[in-house]
């Protein structure tokens, strides 16, 4: 089958009429705004040329001035955005050719013959986990063709196989042969000149701040201005919907689209297993980036990120027990969605994207197989792969400001120390991920009965457990959902729950249904742990110098717990409280709103100090986050001189409220990871009491 034979479905062919429509929309809506404001500007002007000419005097001249004024600085707004420039920044790109590398081109070659594409004006290597086709899209582009640029990331190529690679390409290709994305083109234009009038103002904002400092009476004109300005930004955000919202619809089609050529070319399996390894691969390099960044005060670098982000792959599918082949984790889908236990679906009308697994359902049903063919490591068709890596890992750590000379680790080094950050920072693999989402909490440990627990502890931590917890966190998010919709803070007019539609006004007998199923769900999972605490609590009685340390880290935790809450709050409220900095506030409204904060900054230095004078924290406070937090404590700081901020102790007090929330969030982590040490430790030895017993009694000679 050609793949040029492929048939637009009628979803594709009603998103692309939609989002042209709303496109021309725009176009008569601006052109409106546009026309109306040369006629006000042409009004203004004249009435100001009117007034001089009625009785000429410094008032009617300056009154004039600045009714003119208020005219041309509306289409000023309006037509900015023909003076800014943009350029793609590509200093992050490597590009290859045709003779760097062969196998590549013979791939691309092969693709295009294929696809009946165009072949890209120029193929980049980016350091990232991803492949896009690009080009720039400036005005012109909208009425004449341009050619394409293809970025295939390194971080994908490390962790996809040749087939992969190439069904990834050709879906990349695919996008090459839709003439729709022209109309992405139009929506990026369009989307670039509402962007300039929201929110690229700055110069502007010096503009008319100069004007109305000049005299009073300008002040006048330009708040006239200002007042109709907001008035057309007001309609801009209500466009930028209407296109956008449509433009999706058309790029989540598309991808479908780019999805069914790619199979025609491969079939549909090594696009669909590189879908569910994706996840994983960006996420094994971000750990990496972020074990990094982590070092950057110790100067601590590497000259090859993709030979650490294939270890911390390869680690995080032994900690999964996913199998591998061709070197690469083999995901199902089964095992992807293993933790997302919701069965409620809205459709996200802003996902550019659909869903893996939609895409997947609808790479099935092409049922497009090729059978056996030979497959390895993409990594492989390069002629130089280590060389291409070590380039992107050194323009990737170029960009890193280190205070003196970098020093560089060795890989066997890196594997040892991320390891210890992975088993520092997470909890042991015997629990089958069930402490990962929840915490171990009892609230009267003592006043548990200790009758006879005939449970294995491979029953206490079965798939089945495992399962009821995720159940239990969806419905509770499922639950905060259709509250929201019940509410309506949440717009949807219809959703899906377990595969059956439901309206809006549905959502609160649906909502009842499920806090029921919740309370059951939450019931059996604190049945469940009663039954893990007196397994371990035996386990505890036999030993040689049993004691009662686990009650005591129980209670440790569910103390600690119950301040969790109240103490991050204050955090949470002050954050919130604070986001007028980023925005622009009028000088008056900063002290009111800088005054209305000191409460929640005296509760907040109270609770540092508290921390402070806590040993729990001790492990958890470094000395610079010492420094932090007691300079900020030390005394009360300003942040506003009535005219400006002042920079440096706004950075003290957020550096002081992000080390207060962290040191909550990690002495919680430390506290649940020293019980389950714990009660992993009187399970190993156990282990090692029955093993003793078995070999004793090995030895024993038999009576007969």
């Amino acid at each position: 089958m050609q793949t040029t034979d492929i048939k637009l479905t009628k979803a594709f062919r009603v998103q692309t009429t939609k989002t042209i429509l709303s496109i021309a929309f725009f176009a008569v809506s601006y052109l409106l705004i546009v026309l109306l404001a040369i006629g006000l500007t042409a009004l203004c002007v004249y009435g100001g040329v009117m007034l001089i000419a009625i009785s000429p005097s410094f008032l009617t001249i300056v009154s004039g001035a600045g009714l003119a004024s208020s005219g041309i600085l509306v289409l000023i707004f309006l037509l900015k955005f023909l003076f800014t420039s943009h350029h793609t920044d590509r200093s992050h790109f490597l590009e290859i050719t045709r003779s760097d590398e062969p196998q590549l081109f013979a791939m691309i070659d092969e693709i295009v013959a294929e696809v009946q594409t165009g072949f890209p004006k120029k193929v980049y290597l980016s350091t990232d986990v991803n492949a896009a086709v690009f080009y720039d899209s400036g005005v012109w582009s909208m009425f004449f063709p341009v050619e394409k640029n293809l970025q295939i990331g390194l971080g994908l190529i490390n962790t996809v196989s040749k087939l992969e690679l190439k069904a990834i390409l050709a879906h990349e290709f695919g996008h090459f042969s839709q003439r729709t994305m022209k109309v992405g083109s139009y929506v990026y234009n369009v989307n670039k000149v509402i962007f300039n009038m929201l929110y690229d103002n700055d110069s502007y904002d010096k503009l008319i701040q100069r004007w109305s400092s000049i005299t009073n009476f300008f002040s006048f004109f330009v708040g006239l201005a200002i007042k109709i300005i907001t008035g057309i930004q007001w309609v801009l955000k209500k466009l930028y919907v209407i296109v956008n919202k449509n433009y999706m619809g058309l790029s989540r089609e598309m991808e479908f689209h780019a999805d069914e050529i790619a199979a025609n070319v491969t079939g549909f399996e090594p696009l669909k297993s590189s879908l569910l390894r994706m996840s994983l691969a960006d996420y094994s390099f971000d750990s990496v980036l972020n074990f990094y960044n982590a070092k950057i005060t110790d100067r601590i670098i590497s000259d090859n990120l993709y030979r650490d982000q294939l270890y911390v792959l390869g680690l995080l599918a032994e900690r999964s027990n996913f199998p591998v082949r061709n070197g690469l984790p083999d995901i199902s889908l089964e095992e992807q969605s293993k933790f997302d236990k919701s069965k409620l679906v809205i459709k996200d009308q802003w996902a550019s994207h659909p869903g893996t697994r939609e895409r997947i359902e609808r790479l099935e049903q092409t049922n497009i197989r090729f059978g056996s063919q030979e497959d390895y490591p993409a990594n492989n068709i390069f002629t130089d792969i280590e060389r291409l890596q070590k380039a992107l890992t050194e323009n990737i750590f170029r960009g890193v400001a280190y205070a003196g000379t970098t020093q560089l680790i060795s890989f066997e080094d890196f594997r040892s120390a991320y390891r210890n950050d992975i088993e520092s920072n997470s909890f042991s693999t015997i629990y089958n991920g069930y402490y990962d989402q929840k915490n171990p909490l009892l609230s009267e440990p003592d006043n548990i009965p200790q009758d006879l627990n005939d449970r294995a502890f491979d029953e206490l931590f079965s798939d089945t457990q495992v399962d009821l917890v995720y159940t239990g966190i969806a419905l509770q998010s499922d639950i905060e959902i259709l509250r929201n919709i019940s509410d309506k803070r949440i717009d949807v007019k219809t959703f899906d729950y377990d595969g059956i539609k439901y309206s809006g006004k549905d959502s609160g007998a649906l909502l009842q249904r499920l806090e029921a199923d919740l309370a059951k769900v939450n019931e059996a999972i604190e049945k469940n742990d009663v039954e893990i605490f007196k397994f371990f609590k035996h386990l505890e009685y036999g030993q040689k110098d049993a004691s009662a340390k686990l009650a005591l880290l129980y209670r440790e935790l569910f103390e600690f717990d119950q301040l969790f809450d109240s103490r991050y709050q204050v955090y949470v409220k002050l954050s919130n409280d604070l986001q007028f900095i980023n925005v622009t506030t009028p000088l008056e409204q900063i002290s009111t709103n800088l005054l209305h904060i000191r409460p929640l900054e005296e509760a907040l230095a109270t609770e540092i100090r508290n921390i402070l004078a806590d040993p729990r924290y001790d492990a958890a406070i470094t000395n610079e986050i010492r420094e932090i937090l007691e300079n900020y404590i030390s005394r009360q700081w300003i942040y506003f001189n009535g005219h400006q901020y002042n920079d440096q102790n706004l950075n003290v007090l957020f550096s002081a409220m992000n080390n207060y929330a962290f040191l909550l969030s990690r002495v919680y982590f430390l506290l649940k990871k020293e019980l389950l040490s714990y009660q992993e430790s009187l399970l190993h030895n156990h282990t090692r009491q029955d093993a003793s017993q078995r070999d004793f009694m090995a030895a024993v000679p038999d009576p007969e």
